[in-house]
């Protein structure tokens, strides 16, 4: 398989993006990797794309996935293992990818320390039905405890297309947001990339991130001269953060 990825003509170099700060690489505790094997075909294919280190960000979504810090650095350990006898010179890190649930709001009344990307820095979504009515007060408490939330994916909740002012809003808040790469392209659908482009239009775009969960994403993540030009026109701006993690 990993043959088959350097064969590929018109191979995009994701290096310039530094690192990946969004994947579910960690295996068999959300719906991301099913198994270490699988881990290391998705980390050998990311690693053909540029990559060199990972911060990956396994759920933590009490309905689906009950991960807690323990379940994530054992799957961690597991994998850090795999990687070392496979011989991949690869960083790898973990954090997670919290939804704003109960169960999120019972983390921050118990004062629990919470798997940060970086320092401060928390990866948080929200559903793709609709947004929490707290949504603000939710990330003021964070902020109020020292985190700083980094919103996943702001373009793949389709219902902001009717309310895109509430973008600025979570701006004036201080939240920063992360891009999916795949939204630069149709793979989400065509109301994913056009949010992706408002928001990309409005400078409000901080980090860039994969993602990853499956073989299909590695795949789609052969992006075209298009979304690469993009992707430049990000970097070159200053304001992407991947490289200061």
């Amino acid at each position: 398989m990993f043959e088959l990825f350097k064969k590929k003509k018109n191979f995009p170099d994701l290096s310039v993006i530094g690192n990946d700060m969004h994947s579910h690489l960690l295996p068999g505790i959300d719906d991301g990797s099913p198994d270490t094997e699988t881990s290391i075909e998705l980390i050998r294919g990311m690693m053909a794309l540029g990559y060199k280190k990972f911060v990956t960000t396994p759920h933590i979504y009490w309905d689906l996935y009950q991960n807690t810090p323990e379940t994530i650095q054992a799957a961690h350990t597991e994998l850090r293992a795999a990687v070392t006898e496979a011989g991949l010179e690869v960083d790898i890190h973990y954090a997670a990818e919290y939804f704003l649930d109960e169960h999120f709001d019972e983390l921050l009344e118990q004062d629990a320390p919470l798997l940060t990307i970086k320092d401060n820095l928390i990866l948080v979504e929200i559903s793709f039905i609709n947004a929490p009515f707290d949504l603000k007060e939710i990330l003021f408490k964070l902020q109020m405890k020292g985190y700083q939330p980094i919103l996943a994916h702001p373009e793949r909740y389709a219902y902001m297309k009717m309310n895109k002012e509430f973008y600025q809003t979570l701006k004036d808040t201080g939240c920063l947001f992360q891009l999916n790469l795949l939204s630069l392209t149709n793979y989400y659908g065509k109301i994913t990339n056009e949010l992706a482009n408002y928001l990309i239009k409005k400078d409000f775009i901080d980090f860039l991130g994969t993602d990853l969960h499956h073989h299909r994403h590695l795949d789609a993540l052969h992006l075209g001269t298009s979304a690469m030009d993009t992707v430049h026109r990000l970097l070159d701006s200053g304001k992407i953060k991947n490289n200061t993690l």
